[in-house]
């Protein structure tokens, strides 16, 4: 049997019959936040490649409560808890990691971030010291999900990380890049966000290049709560396992689920939250594959164009002085708080659509962008919350 090769044109041709137009790319096309080109198909691409992870499968990390010890083999602590074995720790909470009990059989990874977010702009000697102390494998966290969730575009979130590992770099030397855990958080541009994880392993490996190192990049990914309403759980819940399913898909080497109830929290809701990670793994075990987009051309070209313009706006920061001095003078306030205001403004005028928020609202607008956002600071903004 043989089949006939169809060219690009061939498939132009056939789509314009088929939707009686010659203008097919402005009827096809959808613009994004992120000034990504975004084709209405693909043609092959022989580039492709697989992008490897540290972990050989994708730790599934729940917040400790009691009972979930059979059920969980990696936890989330922000406090001291006796009698784990044979667990993945991940610590969250700077007080802890002065204290933390460890076991020999446990591996232990710290996401504690040594950068301050505000205008101080420094990175903590002090806490720097005593995370680099332990005997973790991993000692120091970069976060960049208090950037995802503030509103920063993808371009932004990896830029930032680049620029927050070349000042670790300039202050402890290269080894510290063997010593790091990433924190992203994931949004609801399902195909985007698989993307951002797999153009971060590159853009790392190439900066690991610039060290003559070559390097893979320890992620940690959590759902976001930039897309996340008060009044809406159940969409929540939907939301947070299409984010985890991009996580795990991407090759994120850990994922977290915070708790889909934003207020009235408790530990159904915490234990729920968990179980979707179980559920995408044991019934997809899509948590095991190295890099399961590979090959995607539609994935691959937006890494591609994702990471070009991550690591063009990572040499801007870094003309301009860096991370810290960019923090320093307002500047990464700025851009973050500018992408976000007009983040915001597509919700509002209906071009990003939250079930139950703004289609079909329950509500009327009530606040401002200039109440929500502030350019002084780096904090965490829902969406919805402009309806709230």
């Amino acid at each position: 049997m043989s089949f006939i090769e169809n060219t690009l044109e061939d498939w132009e041709k056939l789509v314009k019959k088929q939707l009686k137009t010659e203008n097919i790319y402005e009827i096809l096309s959808k613009d994004n936040l992120e000034g990504i080109t975004v084709k209405p198909y693909y043609q092959y691409n022989s580039d492709s490649k697989k992008l490897p992870k540290v972990e050989e499968s994708t730790h599934l990390v729940a917040e400790f409560q009691d009972g979930l010890e059979e059920h969980a083999f990696a936890f989330l602590l922000n406090e001291n808890v006796e009698g784990l074995e044979e667990k993945t720790i991940f610590i969250n909470n700077p007080d802890l990691a002065e204290h933390i009990l460890t076991e020999e059989s446990n591996r232990y990874f710290s996401l504690i971030d040594v950068f301050s977010d505000d205008k101080t702009a420094e990175i903590d000697e002090h806490l720097s010291g005593e995370l680099l102390s332990k005997a973790f494998e991993r000692q120091i966290g970069i976060n960049v999900s208090l950037h995802q969730n503030a509103g920063a575009s993808i371009v932004q979130q990896l830029a930032f990380a680049l620029a927050k590992s070349k000042e670790l770099t300039e202050k402890f030397g290269p080894e510290i890049l063997e010593k790091v855990v990433f924190r992203f958080a994931i949004g609801s541009n399902y195909f985007f966000e698989m993307a951002k994880i797999r153009a971060f392993k590159c853009l790392f490996n190439q900066l690991s290049r610039e060290f003559e190192k070559d390097l893979i990049p320890f992620i940690f990914a959590e759902t976001s709560l930039r897309n996340k309403t008060k009044g809406d759980p159940e969409n929540n819940l939907i939301r947070s396992t299409l984010e985890l399913a991009s996580a795990m898909i991407a090759g994120a080497d850990a994922v977290f689920a915070n708790d889909f109830k934003i207020e009235n929290s408790t530990a159904l809701s915490k234990e729920i939250s968990f179980k979707q990670q179980i559920v995408l793994a044991y019934e997809s075990i899509i948590n095991v594959f190295e890099d399961a987009s590979s090959g995607s051309y539609f994935v691959e070209n937006i890494t591609q164009q994702l990471a070009e313009k991550s690591w063009k706006l990572f040499l801007e920061l870094e003309e301009k002085g860096g991370y810290l001095e960019l923090l320093k003078s307002g500047e990464i306030q700025k851009m973050i708080v500018d992408q976000a205001a007009k983040e915001q403004s597509w919700v509002e005028e209906g071009k990003i659509k939250l079930i139950g928020v703004n289609l079909y609202p329950k509500l009327d607008v009530k606040k401002t962008v200039d109440e929500l956002y502030n350019y002084d600071e780096i904090k965490a903004v829902r969406l919805a919350e402009m309806f709230e």
